[in-house]
């Protein structure tokens, strides 16, 4: 079996590095901080921890995971595919469409696998609406919204989108399956003069459904929910207590209201990661596309490049 070498063992990191330990799949952790070397060392005494990328790009039969801050993630990933690693890549991809761009042609060109840190698509909850929606449980999908607030880490670099709203971006592509033909977007700086603390985007398909998320970092509670509004009913998503609920509601022809009541589709506690983890290994053991493939990091990524150009558009016409 493929094992894998993770980068960066720090906030997220550290999760990557459990779960590929439990999974047997843990080759070895690379980490620059000193303290952090130490404390890895201690909790898996049977694992090698290098303080040197170089080191693990030598390696044989590995897989190389990276979990660095987001400005480091195209360098080190084009590293390790020119070395002929396959690559898994934590979110956001890259912070450009560019880089994004020339880590799928480098991955195809040399037919290797590279996924990326969509964690919320391995969720089963997701699986299941996903299902749903197949099934025409809500007849015809015309909106998706999504929530994720809460007073969270403000970053100095990327804004609250590219920091909370990755996943649920990600979602909206593999629910809807197409690319927004038409992207608006507000945004709000409360904290610091050029960084986004609150961020509204609306998306418009060539199919008529409408994607709308709100992410914010200053918000006094935690909410995470996500709504698929069909011709036929409606699914609502509690991502905090992991339960999905289909309502046999809607406005029928007349304009009358119908509610038919509601029920429970789905109630789970998995843990996703565990799951993601997994899948990449299968890709590798199988040399499958994963779900979360370059493409789909591509595409989460053309549309936070499009929505920054948006927001600093407006920045500029405010100065």
């Amino acid at each position: 079996m493929t094992k894998v070498i993770v980068i960066g063992a720090g906030q997220w990191g550290k999760n990557l590095v459990r779960t590929f330990y439990e999974l047997h799949a843990l080759s070895a952790i690379v980490e620059t901080d000193p303290r952090l070397r130490a404390a890895l060392l201690d909790q898996y005494p049977d694992i090698p921890v290098l303080s040197n990328y170089e080191q693990a790009l030598e390696t044989i039969n590995t897989a190389i995971v990276i979990a660095t801050p987001a400005s480091t993630h195209f360098a080190l990933a084009k590293q390790a595919l020119e070395k002929g690693k396959d690559v898994f890549i934590e979110k956001p991809m890259t912070l450009s469409v560019r880089d994004a761009e020339e880590l799928v042609e480098i991955a195809n060109n040399n037919n290797l696998i590279l996924m990326v840190g969509h964690l919320l698509l391995y969720q089963p909850a997701i699986q299941k609406i996903k299902a749903c929606l197949k099934a025409g449980m809500i007849g015809n999908l015309q909106a998706v919204h999504q929530e994720r607030l809460k007073l969270g880490r403000v970053r100095s670099i990327e804004n609250v989108l590219w920091s909370f709203g990755v996943h649920d971006l990600a979602v909206f592509m593999y629910l809807i399956e197409e690319s927004p033909a038409r992207i608006s977007v507000n945004g709000q700086r409360m904290i610091q003069p050029a960084i986004e603390d609150d961020v509204y985007v609306h998306l418009s398909f060539a199919s008529g459904v409408h994607a709308h998320l709100h992410t914010s970092w200053a918000w006094p509670e935690i909410r995470r929910r996500l709504v698929a509004i069909g011709s036929e009913g409606m699914l609502v998503y509690d991502e905090e207590q992991q339960i999905v609920t289909l309502h046999k509601k809607g406005i029928q022809g007349d304009l009358s209201n119908r509610d038919e009541g509601s029920e429970i589709v789905y109630h789970g506690e998995v843990q996703p990661l565990t799951l993601e983890c997994r899948h990449f290994l299968a890709c590798l053991e199988e040399r499958a596309q994963p779900l979360s493939d370059g493409k789909n990091g591509l595409e989460v990524i053309k549309i936070l490049e499009q929505c920054s150009n948006l927001l600093q558009k407006e920045l500029r016409a405010h100065e």
